[in-house]
C-alpha cells in the first residue's frame, strides 16, 4: 500500500470511528445539531470580567470548538476556542450527570459545543470555566490538523501553505492569530471609508459586468449575457464609469472595487482583486499625494498607536514628509544611467549594459519599466512618491506642466513594492484621442 492509500485509509478509519460515535450520541438522546444555542459571553469577555464573575459565581453560557481535551476518569479539561480567543474547561461527571458526562467521552478535537457555568480558578491558579451543562451543537466528522503545544510554544506547526490558502477555514482554526489578519483589513477597509467621507466623497458603486472594458491594459475574464445574448467582460478597472460621474456633476467619488485580470498568478497578483480608486474634480497629483500620504499616517496611527510599524525587522516611518523623486532621477541615481531623452535603441543598450535581458521588441516604456523594477524599486523601503514618468508609460495622465517629455503621474513604493499610483487626469479628448492612435500603433 503506497503512502497515499494509506492516509486515505486512515482518514476513512477515523470517519468511521466518528460516525459511530455520532451514532452512540443520538442514542444518548442528545440532539447533535440544535438550531440555535444562546451565548451570554465570549471567552475574551469572560476573562476581562473574571473575577468579579468568579466571586459572584454567576452563570455564563459560551459556544465555540474544541481544540484540546485531557480525559481523565471522573474529571477531565478541555480548551474551547470561539471568535475571541480560548478558554480551559473543566468538565466533572458530578458537575453535568451521568448522560452529559457520556456525551463528553464521545467528543473529538473539533467539534463545536455550548457550555454553561461559573468561572473558577484551578489548584495551579489557571483561569476556567467549571461546566455545569454541556451540549454538542456540531460533530465534526474529519481530523483538523492540530497544532502541538507545550509551555505556550508550538510544535510541528500547520505550515502546509498550499492547504492553508485553499481551505483557508482550516487555516482559521488552526492558527487563530490569523484571524488578526482578517480583523486588521476590515478596520482598513472602514477607516479609508470614514476618511474620505469626512472629506465630502461619495461612495458609490459601478458595473462589474461590462460590455466594454478599460481604464488599464490587461486581459479580461469573458462572459455570456444570455438574456441579452450578448458577450460581457468582468471589469479590469472601474476607472471609466467613475470618471463619467465627475463628468456627470458628482466632484468626490470612490469605490472599493472588485476588479479581474485574466493573467498571472504570483504572491502578489491575483486574478481578482480589491482596490480603492477615488476620482476629485479641481484637483491635480499635488493634493492627491497630499491626500494619500495624511491618509496612510492617519490609519497607521489607528492601528498601532504610531506612524512607526516593522516590517522584516526593518522600521518604517509612515509619518507624512514622503520623499517626492522623479522615476528618471531614481533610475539615474540606482543605476549612474541617464534615460532622459533617449531612444529606443540607446535604452536597448542601457538595459543590455546593466545585464537586463529583454523581449527584442520592447517598448521604450517597457524598458524603463523594466529597469526601474529590477534596479529601483526593491532599493525603495521608506515610503516614496515617485513622480514624473514618461509620456509613453501613462497614456492617461497629463502632460506635466514644466517637464517635456513627462507627465503628472506617481506611485508610491513602500518596502520595495507599489501600493498606489495615480496622475492629474488628462481631460484633453483630442490628445487622448492621439496618445491612443500613437500606443495601438506601437502594439
Amino acid at each position: 500500500m503506497n503512502s497515499k492509500d494509506h492516509q486515505e485509509g486512515h482518514l476513512q478509519d477515523i470517519l468511521d470511528s466518528r460516525l459511530e460515535k455520532l451514532s452512540r450520541i443520538h442514542q444518548l438522546g442528545s440532539d447533535s445539531f440544535p438550531y440555535n444555542y444562546q451565548i451570554s459571553h465570549d471567552s475574551a469577555r469572560l476573562l476581562e470580567d473574571f473575577s468579579r464573575l468568579e466571586e459572584q459565581q454567576e452563570e455564563v453560557s459560551l459556544a465555540g470548538r474544541l481544540i484540546a481535551l485531557r480525559r481523565m476518569g471522573k474529571a477531565s479539561f478541555a480548551h474551547l476556542l470561539d471568535s475571541s480567543g480560548r478558554l480551559q474547561l473543566f468538565v466533572q461527571r458530578d458537575e453535568v450527570g451521568e448522560d452529559k458526562y457520556a456525551l463528553f467521552k464521545l467528543l473529538d478535537i473539533g467539534d463545536l459545543i455550548g457550555v454553561k457555568g461559573v468561572a473558577f480558578r484551578t489548584r495551579a491558579g489557571e483561569e476556567s470555566l467549571l461546566v455545569k451543562e454541556l451540549q454538542l451543537l456540531t460533530k465534526n466528522l474529519y481530523p483538523l490538523p492540530i497544532v502541538k503545544e507545550k509551555d505556550g510554544r508550538k510544535f510541528d506547526a500547520f505550515t502546509d501553505k498550499e492547504q492553508r490558502y485553499r481551505q483557508r477555514y482550516l487555516d482559521l482554526i488552526v492558527n487563530p492569530e490569523v484571524r488578526d489578519t482578517f480583523r486588521r483589513r476590515s478596520q482598513i477597509v472602514q477607516y479609508m471609508r470614514e476618511f474620505l467621507l469626512e472629506r465630502d466623497y461619495l461612495e458609490v458603486e459601478t458595473p462589474v459586468l461590462q460590455p466594454l472594458y478599460g481604464g488599464a491594459a490587461a486581459r479580461p475574464f469573458v462572459t455570456h449575457h444570455n438574456a441579452l445574448d450578448t458577450q460581457l467582460y468582468l471589469r479590469i478597472a472601474n476607472e471609466l464609469y467613475l470618471k463619467r460621474l465627475i463628468v456627470g456633476g458628482f466632484e468626490r467619488v470612490f469605490e472599493f472595487a472588485r476588479d479581474f485580470r485574466n493573467e498571472g498568478i504570483d504572491r502578489y497578483h491575483n486574478p481578482e482583486f480589491t482596490q480603492l480608486e477615488l476620482y476629485a474634480a479641481w484637483q491635480d497629483y499635488t493634493y492627491t499625494m497630499d491626500l494619500f500620504e495624511q491618509m496612510v499616517a492617519q490609519l497607521a496611527e489607528r492601528l498601532h498607536g504610531t506612524t512607526r510599524i516593522m516590517k522584516q525587522g526593518i522600521e518604517i516611518d509612515l509619518a507624512p514628509g514622503w520623499p517626492r523623486v522623479p522615476m528618471l532621477e531614481l533610475i539615474r541615481q540606482h543605476t549612474g544611467e541617464e534615460l532622459s531623452g533617449k531612444s529606443e535603441t540607446e535604452l536597448q543598450a542601457i538595459a543590455t549594459r546593466l545585464g537586463l535581458e529583454l523581449e527584442p521588441a520592447s517598448s521604450a516604456a517597457n524598458i524603463i519599466d523594466e529597469i526601474f523594477g529590477h534596479f529601483v524599486e526593491p532599493q525603495l523601503i521608506q515610503p516614496t512618491f515617485v513622480t514624473d514618468y514618461p509620456v509613453a508609460m501613462s497614456p492617461l495622465a497629463r502632460r506635466h506642466r514644466t517637464a517635456e517629455g513627462l507627465v503628472e503621474r506617481f506611485e508610491v513604493v513602500v518596502a520595495g513594492k507599489e501600493i498606489c499610483n495615480a496622475f492629474s487626469e488628462l481631460n484633453d479628448a483630442q490628445e487622448q484621442k492621439a496618445r491612443f492612435q500613437e500606443q495601438h500603433t506601437l502594439i
